[in-house]
């Protein structure tokens, strides 16, 4: 049975402005630059993302990702998930809507090198996040250690449970400082969550529960994003 997207705590203060810049490492290479950009505008928070390679993985297979999405800070209801990705030859862009009126989501995906399109549409319930928005969503949450919550996140026409399990609080190290965080394991039986292996996700310890490293275990390795700068203006 999918769960309902408890709203955030009303006591809980989204910051109006934030930029938030991880390096992104892959054994003993850094990979990637990734950078969230967040911003209230009106009720809904805006996020946007790029994650772009670097040094010799740029040589080896470019990957140049845009992402954008939002959410109502009232309800924590997505207000939709855009994305254009290039990587290697491959360009694509889609954008997913939803119209909880209607209990429907809406695809719309464009190949930009054969120049042919597809839209797709499912239902949904009453109220779900992204795979974006999700990460500033359980950020709002209280984050008890031993205590896990469950959401539905609308992923690939699917909607999937995603269980958050908060496990411990850890002292991490990061090239934005030292941070006492709370480590976050999200677990799902299908979907992206899933099939991106195991992943944590460390907020800070405090008020804010700012994100600070992101750390995936895959077949093929392990990859770990950690906070190089944050600034609020």
């Amino acid at each position: 049975m999918i769960p309902t997207l408890e709203p955030p705590p009303a006591s809980y203060s989204f910051p109006a402005r934030q930029t938030l810049t991880f390096t992104v490492d892959w054994r003993v290479f850094t990979a990637a630059l990734a950078t969230f950009q967040i911003e209230q505008q009106g009720t809904v928070q805006k996020i946007t993302a790029t994650a772009d390679t670097v040094g010799g993985v740029t040589m080896l297979f470019p990957v140049i990702d845009r992402f954008q999405s939002g959410f109502d800070t009232k309800t924590g209801c997505s207000t939709g998930f855009s994305k254009q990705t290039q990587e290697g030859r491959r360009k694509i862009s889609s954008d997913l809507s939803f119209n909880y009126k209607d209990g429907k989501q809406t695809l719309v995906e464009r190949n930009l090198v054969k120049g042919t399109s597809k839209q797709l549409t499912a239902s949904i319930p009453a109220c779900v996040t992204d795979s974006m928005s999700a990460i500033f969503y359980v950020g709002s949450q209280p984050l008890t250690v031993g205590q896990n919550f469950r959401f539905p996140l609308a992923d690939s026409m699917r909607t999937v449970t995603v269980t958050m399990k908060v496990e411990a609080k850890e002292e991490i190290k990061t090239p934005a400082g030292t941070f006492q965080t709370i480590r976050v394991q999200p677990t799902a039986d299908e979907g992206i969550v899933k099939n991106r292996g195991k992943i944590w996700i460390w907020y800070t310890d405090d008020a804010r529960h700012m994100p600070v490293q992101v750390r995936a275990s895959l077949f093929w390795g392990t990859i770990t994003a950690k906070l190089q700068s944050y600034e609020t203006k």
